[in-house]
C-alpha cells in the first residue's frame, strides 16, 4: 500500500512510496499506522500534540539520512526531524508526512587527550555527560538530561555551565551536516563556514546534523544542586544580584512557582511561593561553599541539596511517561529587582493552571564574551532569560492560559525584545525574527536561500529563503 502525504490545500497527493521497498531499504526500521510500536514512536515529550505521520525512518548513519531527504524532497512529503523529541511547538512529528528519527544514531567517540568528542544526535544530554564524565571531562547542554543533542546544539544550549564556558554551539568544533539535496557535508572554520556559522543557533533550518565534533573541559566533581527557598520580592531580587555578582564559575536557575506536594517540603509550604533555585559551581568544589552561602542566607532554606557531586548527577531521572501540558513565552530582560520580582509573584498567584512557573536564568561570564556576530545566536549582550508557562490538564482551558502567559510575558517586557529559539513554541514568524536581531535575520535567509531554496527543512522555528 503506499504511502501518501495529507491532503493539502491545492489537494495534491505525493507521490506512492512502497512500505515494503521502503522496509527492505532501511533494515526494517520503518514504522508505519499499522505496527504496534507506531503510537510510541509518534509521541513527543510535551502533551496536546497528537499528530499522526504516514511513516517513520529510524534512520542509521548519515547515508540513511541522505535517502531520508532525498525521499520527503522526491515525493513532496513534509519532513520532519527528531532527535530527542523536546520541541515545545511539536515539530519533531508531523501531520501525514515523514518522520526521520534519529534516536539510532548514537556512536560517541571520546578523544580524551585531545579533548573532543564526535557524537549523533540520537543520544541525550544526561548520556552523552555520563559517558564523558568517566574521563572526568563535559561539554555544556541544557538543564533537562533526556533532550536529545541534536535539537539543543543547533539552537544555541544554555545550560549549567553557561557562565563558566559559554553555550553548546561555542564548544562546536565541526559537524556532517545533510543538505536539502542530499549532499553530506563536512563543516567547520575552514569548510562551508556559511553553514557552519548558520547552524550555530539557527535550528534545523538548513539541514540534518548527523554528527556533532564538541570540544570537552575539564568538569569532574562540582558543588552544587537544588536550594529551595521562600518566595517574596526581596529574596527573588536578591537571588538574581547574587547571580549576577557571582564568579563565572556559578550558572544558576531560579525557578520561581508555586511549591508541588514534594515530600521534602514542609506540607504547609505546599501550594505557597517557593524559588527552586540549582546552582552548580563548575569549579574546585572546595571554593564552592562561600559562594553559595549566601543564597542561603537569603532565608531559611526549605531544603538544601547542594553538596559536592559527580556533574551528571544534576540531570535527575526522567519520567519516561510524563507528557506536560504548558503554555508559556520565553524573552530576555535587563533587570529584575524589588518591583519586578513583586509583579512577578503577582501574576503568579494570578493563574489557574496546575502549576504557574516564571524561571530566571542570569547569563554573562563566558557567554558575553562571544562576539554577537560569531555565531547565529546573536543574543550575547542579553543579561537574564526568563521562562514564563503555566501548566494545565484540560485541553478546553488552553485559550485561558495561553492569554495569561501573554498577559504576564507583556507585562514584564523590557528593551531587550529578543527570545531564544530552543523555548520557541507554536509562534508566528515576528517571534521567530526576535530570536534573529538584526543582520543576522538577513545573513540567515541568504544561507537558506543556498541550502535549502524550497524550504524542505520547514519544520522549525523556521527562516525562509531570501
Amino acid at each position: 500500500m503506499p504511502v501518501k502525504k495529507a491532503q493539502s490545500s491545492k489537494k495534491k497527493k505525493a507521490a506512492g512510496l512502497s512500505v515494503p521497498e521502503l522496509r527492505s531499504a532501511f533494515n526494517g526500521h520503518v514504522i508505519t499506522p499499522g505496527d504496534s510500536e507506531y503510537d510510541k514512536a509518534r509521541t513527543v515529550f510535551y502533551g496536546g500534540i497528537d499528530r499522526r505521520p504516514a511513516v517513520i525512518v529510524r534512520a542509521m548513519n548519515a547515508d540513511g539520512v541522505s535517502r531520508v531527504v532525498s525521499l520527503a524532497r522526491e515525493n513532496g512529503l513534509e519532513l520532519a526531524v527528531r532527535s530527542g523529541g523536546h520541541s515545545t511547538a511539536g515539530h519533531s512529528v508531523t501531520e501525514g508526512g515523514i518522520v526521520l528519527d534519529l534516536s539510532k544514531m548514537r556512536a560517541l567517540q571520546i578523544d580524551v587527550e585531545g579533548r573532543t568528542a564526535w557524537a549523533e544526535p540520537g543520544l541525550t544530554a544526561g548520556e552523552y555527560t555520563t559517558a564523558t564524565a568517566a574521563h572526568g571531562l563535559a561539554t555544556g547542554f541544557g538543564d533537562t538530561g533526556s533532550v536529545g543533542i541534536g535539537g539543543i546544539t543547533l539552537g544555541g544550549g544554555v545550560g549549567y555551565l553557561v557562565r563558566k564556558y559559554g553555550l553548546t554551539i561555542d564548544d562546536l568544533l565541526a559537524a556532517e551536516v545533510v543538505t536539502a539535496d542530499g549532499k553530506i557535508l563536512h563543516v567547520d572554520h575552514k569548510n562551508h563556514t556559511d553553514l557552519f556559522w548558520a547552524i550555530r543557533g539557527g535550528g534545523g533550518n538548513f539541514g540534518v546534523a548527523s554528527r556533532f565534533q564538541f570540544r570537552l573541559h575539564e568538569v569532574d566533581n562540582i558543588f552544587g544542586g537544588m536550594l529551595i527557598l521562600p518566595a517574596t520580592p526581596n529574596t527573588v531580587a536578591s537571588f538574581i544580584a547574587l547571580a549576577e555578582a557571582a564568579p563565572d564559575e556559578l550558572s544558576t536557575i531560579a525557578n520561581v512557582m508555586t511549591a508541588p506536594p514534594m515530600p521534602f517540603l514542609p506540607e504547609e509550604m505546599h501550594g505557597k511561593p517557593v524559588i527552586m533555585g540549582m546552582l552548580i559551581y563548575a569549579g574546585d568544589p572546595a571554593n564552592g561553599e562561600p559562594v553559595i552561602a549566601p543564597f542561603r542566607a537569603l532565608a531559611a532554606p526549605l531544603a538544601d541539596m547542594i553538596k559536592p557531586m559527580r556533574y551528571p548527577e544534576i540531570y535527575p531521572p526522567e519520567q519516561g511517561d510524563y507528557h506536560p501540558v504548558a503554555a508559556g513565552r520565553t524573552m530576555f530582560l535587563d533587570s529584575i529587582d524589588r518591583s519586578v520580582a513583586e509583579m512577578i509573584l503577582d501574576r503568579l498567584r494570578a493563574s489557574t493552571g496546575s502549576m504557574a512557573v516564571a524561571q530566571l536564568r542570569v547569563l554573562g561570564g563566558e557567554m558575553a564574551r562571544v562576539p554577537a556576530d560569531a555565531t547565529a545566536f546573536a543574543h550575547r549582550a542579553s543579561k537574564i532569560m526568563v521562562n514564563v508557562a503555566a501548566l494545565y490538564e484540560r485541553p478546553e482551558d488552553k485559550a485561558i492560559h495561553e492569554a495569561w502567559v501573554t498577559e504576564f510575558a507583556g507585562t514584564l517586557q523590557q528593551n531587550d525584545k529578543g527570545a531564544y529559539v530552543n523555548f520557541l513554541g507554536d509562534v508566528d514568524q515576528a517571534r521567530v525574527r526576535a530570536a534573529y536581531p538584526g543582520s543576522t535575520w538577513d545573513r540567515l535567509r541568504e544561507i537558506k536561500a543556498r541550502y535549502d531554496p524550497t524550504n524542505l527543512f520547514r519544520l522549525n522555528q523556521n527562516i525562509p529563503s531570501a
